[in-house]
This record gives structure tokens, sequence and C-alpha cells, in this order.
């Protein structure tokens, strides 16, 4: 039986209902399975044992998860080989390859949930009455433990990218 979670979450101030647990620091990363641009599963397992940000966004086609993948995008050239970034969204692999074609989106590898939700119900992201992702960021060590969770609360704002960024810091 899946865990239901409501009211975390809101849309313009509407109550959305998360399915999946909420994770915290010190949880290990879930297993998932996601599609890459290829339409090829990635598993949580195939992710580089490095530090790695999650960058969860409900629909790339949206302005507000549009300037969040961009600006993980811009961190994850900072950043260098030494963390791997992931946007990962329920966008189809078609669309994301056509946002990051347009949006030059180089640095990091899009992921996508869009088939059976595995990332959003293992992650408790997955929005019920949407079928889409909620904003969320998540930062794991080289280990794969889960240091640093946000779950933007209001679907229209931005994660707090400085909170984010620092965790990695400090895992670096």
């Amino acid at each position: 039986m899946a865990i239901v979670r409501k009211g975390e979450h809101t849309f313009k101030g509407k109550p959305l209902t998360l399915i999946g647990p909420r994770l915290g620091p010190g949880d290990r990363l879930p297993d998932f399975t996601v599609l890459d641009q290829s339409f090829s599963p990635v598993k949580a397992g195939d992710t580089p044992g490095k530090v790695r940000i999650f960058s969860v966004v409900p629909s790339l086609d949206t302005p507000v998860c549009d300037l969040q993948a961009k600006r993980f995008n811009e961190e994850a050239a900072r950043l260098g080989e030494r963390v791997a970034v992931y946007t990962v969204s329920a966008d189809t692999p078609f669309a994301q390859g056509r946002w990051c074609g347009a949006a030059d989106a180089k640095n990091m590898q899009v992921l996508s949930d869009v088939y059976d939700r595995s990332f959003g119900d293992h992650f408790g992201v997955h929005i019920e009455e949407m079928g889409l992702l909620a904003r969320s960021v998540f930062v794991s060590d080289a280990d794969g433990v889960v240091r640093y969770v946000e779950y933007v609360p209001e679907f229209t704002n931005l994660p707090d990218y400085e909170k984010a960024l620092e965790a990695v810091r400090n895992l670096l």
C-alpha cells in the first residue's frame, strides 16, 4: 500500500496529495527506474558513485521549471566532474530532448519518470491529482546516502539553491 501525504504541497494555495515516503537526511537513495533521452532505463545503481543532485520539476515546459533546470545546468558546469547532476520530470524523453536542445543543457542528465512514476513514488514526489512530480531537490553523498532534501511546499516556487549547493560543497 502506497504512502499518501495530503496537504504538504500546494498549487496556487490548493492542497495536493503526494504519493510515497517523505525522505530525510540519512536515508538511503531509493531504488528507481527512469528513462534517459534514448528511452534506455536508468536505475539508481546506474548513477555514479559521487555526490549527486536530483533536481525534480513538474514539467520543463513551464517557466519556473525551466528556470530551475537551467540553474542546475549552470551549477553542474561549475561543479565539474566531482558531482553528477540530474533533472527529473514526468515529461517524455522527446519533450526533454527538445527542451535540452533549446536550453543548451549539456552539463546535467535529464531523466523521465513518465511511464510508471517509479522515481516519484520512491522519493515521495508523485502528485496524485496531476500525475506530475513535485518540485524538490535531493543531494546524496558518494555512498548513496541522502544528505539534503527540500520538498518545495508551493508548486510555483523555486527551491533554495544556496542551501542545496551548500550541502554539495560540504560533501566535496
